[in-house]
């Protein structure tokens, strides 16, 4: 799906998380040459320094089924495939979803296909967010660098449909406050597993 890519953005509220930037309106972010629907109205790209090693975030992000223990936002996470992420995986996975202009509060189910992976390196899926009377196709990649005191792990993500078409800012926002609550907590359970205090 989207991805978490669109699902991401409609996790709900959050304050931006220490680190966090603005948008990013340059060059997309890409993972072996890919990147965000480059069409989509509405967009979103983010990043944070986690002080902990490439190894426990990336692990952290490529264990799907384990995201409900550590992200709020996800009910449910399951792997439609076996063994590693790699490029082909698919995974579904819910999130509840506020109500809005679009819908009532309800439930978003979303399909993701994992289009390129480079182990350690970036991650890049795809895929259909849904739910009553909604449908999201999003694109969500990811880039993680190493740097002085940790990892430097930025995100943008692409939603497309007619819902969230029809009142981009909100959709926008929706989008950002996800994506900056993911980061938050990806943050917050490494730097915790990486330091000895889960």
């Amino acid at each position: 799906m989207v991805a978490v890519p669109l699902v991401a953005g409609l996790l709900g509220g959050a304050a931006a998380p220490a680190g966090a930037t603005t948008p990013h309106h340059g060059r997309s972010l890409t993972c072996q040459g890919k990147g965000v629907d480059p069409d989509a109205l509405v967009r979103h790209r983010t990043e944070i320094v986690i002080n902990a090693p490439l190894r426990t975030v990336w692990k952290l992000q490529t264990d799907v089924e384990r995201w409900p223990d550590w992200q709020a936002p996800v009910r449910t996470a399951e792997r439609l495939d076996h063994g590693p992420l790699h490029r082909g995986s698919a995974f579904r996975w819910t999130t509840p979803l506020p109500p809005n202009p679009a819908t009532p509060a309800t439930s978003l189910d979303i399909t993701s296909t994992v289009r390129q992976l480079r182990t350690g390196s970036c991650l890049r899926w795809t895929g259909p967010a849904v739910a009553e009377g909604l449908r999201i196709d999003g694109v969500h990649v990811w880039n993680f660098t190493a740097v002085r005191g940790g990892v430097r792990v930025t995100t943008e993500e692409t939603h497309s449909g007619p819902q969230v078409e029809a009142n981009v800012p909100f959709a926008t926002e929706v989008l950002r406050s996800g994506l900056e609550s993911w980061l938050s907590d990806l943050k917050t359970t490494a730097e915790a597993l990486a330091h000895g205090r889960s």
